[in-house]
């Protein structure tokens, strides 16, 4: 979860709107639909597979993530002319891991993060400027504003009633808005 609440930071600070499942709940509310409106809706999509280990011993791994960007691919590939113009990362803990199970993207550009919060930072915020998005601060920056966030973030938790100020509990959609509001996009300081 610390990883996820670092990207959806980053994203923030990149200038975009995250969107994830669990950005709202709704029980009557199949989850893959959603998800796929979801994928469909946006130009830019992040695949985290590197959480595809098994969640116990001897039990079967998570395949949500290389499912969710199965979809995304299919979207691109197969959907309508509005989609084929989509643009993705797919980000893994070290850099050819995946090659062992999901082989079928062994062509493709993978960014590694390394389980660091850090270079996930790094590797994201390089994907956007690579893909056009430019004026975003260095990673560094947005490490630094992450970090001066979480402060925040604290004493806005303690407001709310949480003890000793754990926003850890938190739902993804406060999050998200308050990561929104407390610390709005970091802008490069451009050469003129």
């Amino acid at each position: 979860m610390p990883l996820l609440r670092v990207l959806i930071f980053t994203v923030i600070q990149c200038g975009f709107r995250p969107r994830i499942a669990t950005e709202r709940s709704d029980s009557g509310e199949v989850r893959i639909k959603k998800i796929s409106g979801i994928i469909g809706q946006c130009k830019y999509s992040i695949h985290d597979i590197s959480r595809i280990e098994p969640l116990a011993e001897g039990a079967l791994p998570r395949f949500n993530m290389p499912f969710e960007l199965g979809i995304d691919i299919g979207c691109r590939e197969h959907g309508p002319d509005d989609l084929k113009t989509k643009i993705c990362l797919v980000l893994e803990k070290e850099r050819h891991r995946y090659q062992k199970v999901l082989s079928d993207i062994a062509g493709n550009d993978i960014k590694a993060h390394e389980n660091e919060p850090l270079s996930l930072v790094r590797a994201v915020r390089s994907w956007f400027a690579e893909n056009g998005v430019f004026g975003l601060a260095s990673h560094n920056r947005i490490w630094d504003a992450y970090n001066e966030f979480l402060l925040k973030l604290s004493e806005e938790a303690k407001k709310l009633g949480y003890h000793d100020g754990d926003y850890s509990q938190l739902s993804i959609a406060e999050y998200i808005y308050l990561a929104t509001r407390l610390s709005p996009p970091t802008k490069a300081d451009l050469v003129k």
